[in-house]
């Protein structure tokens, strides 16, 4: 049987009802507010929009700083790790780099004026040949050690990767470490510079893939793959015979190598690398490359450049070619002449070749004395934006894949190919060098298969 209804008493209806208008007068009260601060905030962006857009198109240096705000500038390759691990002997902790001026290319007050969003950090280690201990550095005829022989490489590539993280974690306010594309944005956003390592030289990771992937565990996020000097890897460009050409390029190893690098999702640089090593590189890699401080050979046929063929190849790959500072491989006729509107040229030729997706910055700065004129030091990166967009045909959006773009797009690549490996169940790689000579074998310890000894 159905409950008869009751009335609630009017006191109750009463309060009932003042219960939903109270409620009512608070959703429309917080509609309101909403709509106040959405309208404001719409307005705020519609007047800066109209700012921005209403800058003089040859207002350059303008300009130039409306691309750095919207996007970070990150330069491949800065020496100054080095610079601190030789003349410091890695002792940070005496000096003040908030306030001290340095009369090297980089310090902090030079990266805020340079608009700086991003930087790799080079761990650089000299080739085997200069760590020989007492070796006299300018001796065109001193020892080089066998591929063989045991170095310093790795325990010095270790130091400067600690001695970097260590700086960066000492300045949390302008510095931020990253590992990852995603962090350099973000980083970005709050207004510090984005901290990357990179490691200038195979020679650094100890003949050892094992070893290579320690060091991608410790941060390092790029490695090139020969410096000045040829390794278990591949060929450097000093060992090109000028004479016949003959590049031997990419080992076997070196094969190993790469496709290990494209498992882990390390960037593989290659600048420093031979045109062979540059070719064999290309036809077998599976993510993109980078030049991490290279110039254009069609505009300054300097080993150090990129020949228009590769420059081609390039573009299929998807790669970043960084274009350098440094006075020689601009002009080398005539270093001493070299001015920013020299590493224009090259940045043009890249784009025109290989198309403004394939074309970075790197400057080399604290790698070398011979820097061009106008982009003397890290302050400068607004200057060479600026007067990038004064040749009169260079858009905003192209100046912004320049300076970082293009880069983060690669390393988004890299990483998406990488995990895709990973995924596929591609374990990581147990080769070693062919010409390896392992130690001897300890016969008083079990062996782990007696039957076939």
């Amino acid at each position: 049987m159905a409950k008869p209804q009751t009335s609630k008493p009017r006191s109750e209806k009463a309060s009932s009802l003042e219960g939903s208008t109270w409620r009512g007068f608070i959703l429309l009260t917080a509609i309101l507010v909403g709509v106040f601060f959405y309208t404001n905030i719409w307005k705020t962006s519609l007047l800066t929009a109209t700012k921005e857009e209403s800058i003089d198109p040859k207002d350059y240096d303008s300009r130039a700083k409306r691309v750095l705000r919207s996007t970070p500038l990150i330069d491949g390759h800065n020496d100054f790790p080095f610079l601190l691990r030789q003349q410091l002997q890695s002792k940070i902790y005496d000096h003040d780099f908030e306030a001290e001026k340095l009369a090297s290319h980089t310090d902090f007050q030079k990266m805020k004026d340079g608009m700086m969003g991003g930087q790799f950090w080079s761990v650089y280690v000299p080739c085997p040949a200069d760590l020989v201990p007492g070796a006299d550095l300018h001796d065109p005829h001193r020892h080089v050690p066998d591929l063989n022989e045991p170095n310093w490489a790795v325990r010095d590539t270790l130091e400067q990767i600690d001695l970097t993280k260590r700086l960066v974690a000492q300045y949390p306010k302008l510095l931020e470490f990253c590992t990852d594309p995603s962090c350099v944005r973000r980083t970005h956003e709050e207004g510090k510079v984005a901290s990357m390592i990179g490691i200038e030289g195979g020679h650094q990771v100890g003949n050892s893939l094992g070893a290579l992937r320690l060091l991608f565990e410790t941060g390092a996020r790029y490695v090139t793959l020969t410096h000045n000097c040829d390794n278990v890897f591949g060929t450097s460009w000093v060992s090109v015979d000028q004479a016949t050409g003959r590049d031997a390029g990419l080992t076997k190893f070196g094969q190993a190598f790469v496709r290990e690098m494209n498992r882990l999702g390390i960037l593989i640089d290659l600048s420093h690398v031979s045109p062979g090593t540059m070719r064999d590189v290309l036809l077998i890699a599976k993510a993109p490359v980078i030049f991490s401080h290279s110039g254009a050979y069609g505009v300054e046929p300097h080993g150090r450049n990129v020949p228009d063929e590769v420059l081609k190849s390039l573009k299929h790959n998807g790669g970043v070619v960084m274009v350098p500072a440094v006075s020689i491989s601009m002009n080398a006729a005539h270093p001493e002449e070299a001015t920013v509107e020299d590493v224009i040229d090259h940045i043009l030729h890249i784009a025109d070749i290989a198309g403004w997706e394939h074309v970075g910055l790197g400057s080399d700065f604290d790698g070398t004395t011979y820097i061009v004129k106008g982009l003397e030091d890290v302050s400068q990166w607004p200057n060479l934006i600026t007067r990038l967009l004064a040749r009169g045909h260079v858009t905003d959006q192209q100046a912004e894949l320049l300076v970082g773009g293009n880069l983060l797009r690669v390393w988004d690549e890299v990483e998406r190919a990488a995990k895709e490996s990973q995924e596929g169940g591609k374990l990581p790689s147990e080769e070693s060098w062919e010409d390896r000579i392992w130690e001897v074998e300890n016969t008083d310890v079990p062996g782990l298969f007696p039957e076939e000894l």
